[in-house]
């Protein structure tokens, strides 16, 4: 596959301030991502910006889902870049964990009956998440992004980025909408997963190095 380029981009007004919607896209596959840009993003290696890598979850962001934290975490990381007045949002087209929408609402049919996402990935024959980190430190290169707070409780996206030489000088917290409905989604993502999830007042952390002792956490 040939590497992402930067095709597009145009002033994207929203209730948080004003974005400049960046528009990326594979010149062979044709598959596209985007990037909110608020502010100066530049001198990066001087000022780290905020930043979010944020999957595509249609159920969760549009149609306001409370089977998941997906809603939630886009709303609260785009206000703190708004409060921030700099930062970005990769907005990652990977929807259903990278297994796509409808394969997404077959796995919820498989969660209605008692399975918890991970094993509904499975029994569908996909791995427990099928998510390609990597083009989003392309996205962060091709912004001229080099040091990044990352908005994240994922230790997959602090590793990736890592490895590929974005350099993730501080983990930001998003822990939000925890509600009765996605509770159980949110103990595997943090039991199963290693989420860096505050759940049901516990702390769960995956014995990752990378991730804990060389990522500082703030208590944003």
């Amino acid at each position: 596959m040939s590497k992402i380029q930067l095709v597009a981009e145009a002033n994207l007004p929203t209730e948080f301030g004003l974005f400049k919607i960046v528009g990326f896209e594979f010149p062979d596959t044709k598959k596209e991502h985007v990037a909110l840009v608020m502010g100066d993003i530049s001198h990066s290696e001087e000022k780290p910006v905020l930043a979010r890598i944020h999957s595509e979850c249609l159920t969760g962001d549009a149609l306001h889902s409370l089977k998941c934290d997906c809603g939630f975490q886009l709303t609260t990381a785009l206000r703190q870049i708004s409060e921030e007045g700099r930062g970005v949002l990769i907005y990652h087209r990977e929807e259903g964990r990278g297994i796509g929408l409808i394969n997404k609402i077959r796995a919820y049919s498989l969660q209605d009956q008692g399975m918890d996402t991970i094993e509904a990935n499975l029994a569908l024959g996909f791995a427990a998440d099928e998510r390609n980190f990597c083009v989003c430190a392309d996205i962060f290169e091709l912004l001229g992004i080099s040091k990044v707070r990352l908005l994240t409780n994922n230790p997959n996206k602090i590793d990736t980025m890592k490895k590929a030489g974005i350099n993730i000088v501080e983990r930001v917290p998003l822990n939000v909408g925890e509600n009765r409905y996605n509770r159980g989604y949110l103990d595997t993502k943090a039991k199963k997963m290693g989420h860096f999830i505050v759940h049901n007042n516990e702390k769960h952390f995956l014995e990752c190095p990378h991730c804990q002792s060389e990522i500082p956490n703030s208590n944003k």
